[in-house]
């Protein structure tokens, strides 16, 4: 039999540690009190002075040395035709004094450059919001149900290569007026990249989500709703960017062909007065308003899209 044997603790050790600090008492010692670890200091952090430096020339250097090479094109062109296409500081000055008083009205035919901007932009507004209009839900339609989408798929195909310029005649046949015939123009240029690319991002959503509404008996309007607007919403803008690009460039072709007021009859009429430094001046003006309405429209699909699909 194994028996298990507890030895009691011994009496000599508690003495000793009683009659030590009897003595210390006695004799009116301190104990020494123990040192806290302090914890050193944390440095402050240094700026990288060379990094910053060299990431601001990155950003900034770029972009001037390309404006500087168009400029720099821009005046041996200048120098080489005589002259016949104004020097960048001649354009500068004329710049100055166009944007100088850009709202002033001495009749129909001659308004500053501002109206003429807002009645491109106007027109460009109306038109691409009726094109909106009709091809969103046009493109929510085709790519939810087959049957459409193989039924419409040719006409789309037949149709959106055709340029819009095409359309113009058709549009001054119809609505009898330049301005209508204009607004038609960018509604038929900007209806083509809605629809596609709407009807794509609804035939791209998982089956799995339609296979848990059809589980949950959700209605069409659900459907449509709570599973397919947030899933093509990045499409959808998407195809708005491209929609807008393509109806602010159809529509400086459109006013020279109708007239009337805007950047493209400005264009037009800055010809046949043969002043071309105006005509260099609307160049860079259509360029910034057009790059304005662009970064106006990232900012606004960056915002609505799942940082997945950002990049």
């Amino acid at each position: 039999m194994v028996s298990a044997v507890f030895h009691a603790p011994r009496e000599s050790a508690p003495e000793a540690t009683k009659t030590i600090a009897n003595s210390v008492l006695s004799t009116g010692a301190k104990t020494p009190k123990t040192s806290q670890p302090t914890n050193p200091p944390t440095p402050k952090p240094t700026r990288d002075w060379a990094a910053l430096s060299r990431s601001f020339w990155l950003t900034v250097l770029p972009p001037v040395l390309g404006l500087g090479l168009l400029v720099g094109l821009w005046a041996l062109v200048s120098a080489s035709t005589g002259r016949s296409i104004p020097t960048p500081h001649e354009t500068w000055l004329q710049a100055l004094e166009v944007f100088s008083n850009p709202f002033y009205r001495n009749g129909p035919n001659d308004q500053g450059v501002g109206w003429n901007v807002l009645a491109s932009l106007q027109r460009v507004a109306v038109g691409f919001g009726l094109a909106a209009l009709a091809g969103i839900p046009a493109g929510f339609v085709i790519g939810r149900f087959a049957f459409l989408s193989r039924m419409f798929n040719p006409l789309i195909s037949l149709l959106r290569p055709v340029s819009p310029l095409a359309w113009l005649p058709i549009g001054l046949l119809v609505f009898k007026g330049a301005n209508p015939a204009a607004i038609w123009t960018i509604f038929i240029c900007s209806i083509w990249p809605m629809v596609i690319n709407t009807a794509v991002g609804v035939q791209r959503v998982p089956q799995d989500y339609m296979n848990v509404a059809r589980v949950l008996n959700l209605s069409e309007w659900k459907i449509i709703t709570k599973i397919l607007f947030p899933a093509v919403l990045p499409y959808m803008l998407t195809g708005v960017r491209l929609a807008v690009g393509t109806a602010w460039l159809v529509i400086v072709a459109a006013e020279m062909l109708t007239g009337g007021v805007g950047i493209g009859f400005w264009v037009w009429d800055e010809w046949n007065n043969l002043n071309v430094k105006n005509i260099i001046i609307a160049i860079f003006v259509i360029g910034i308003v057009g790059l304005l309405l662009e970064y106006a429209l990232v900012k606004l699909a960056t915002a609505f899209t799942f940082e997945e699909v950002k990049s």
